[in-house]
């Protein structure tokens, strides 16, 4: 006994292809709120002073034709400002976590998506919509 071919109308519908760049919402908002808080360290290390301990700094120094620059002294940082520091690395380090360990990837290396393609899709991420907090300019205006 064999067993009929399937009528057209039980045929399984074509899937449409994969697009590994059809991010998941949940994805696009973990990326936006790295880049965030990316802006927000950044932004913060630009007002901090250059040592985040006190330090005497050094003269700049010509040696053998090539100058070395110099540092000024560095009365380091508040303690507020480390602690706000340190809350804001850790948080940059978990938004970035959730990121680079979505489900997403995992799914796009199941449908064949790997390589060089699997590493296009990760930097298509960072400027995916919905990903994309704010442009340089305006991370500049807010430090």
């Amino acid at each position: 006994m064999s067993t009929p071919a399937p009528s057209a109308e039980q045929a399984p519908v074509e899937e449409q292809p994969f697009d590994p760049h059809a991010f998941p919402e949940k994805l696009c908002a973990d990326q936006r709120r790295a880049a965030e808080l990316y802006a927000e360290i950044h932004a913060m290390q630009k007002r901090l002073p250059w040592s985040r301990e006190p330090d005497l700094g050094w003269p700049a120094v010509e040696e053998r034709g090539r100058e070395r620059a110099g540092r000024e002294s560095s009365p380091g940082w508040d303690p507020a400002d480390a602690a706000a520091y340190d809350k804001l690395h850790q948080d940059l380090l978990a938004a970035a976590a959730a990121v680079n360990v979505h489900a997403w990837w995992t799914t796009c290396e199941r449908r064949g998506v790997k390589g060089a393609a699997l590493v296009a899709a990760r930097q298509a991420l960072k400027h995916a919509d919905g990903a994309v907090p704010l442009s340089r300019e305006d991370v500049e205006e807010t430090a």
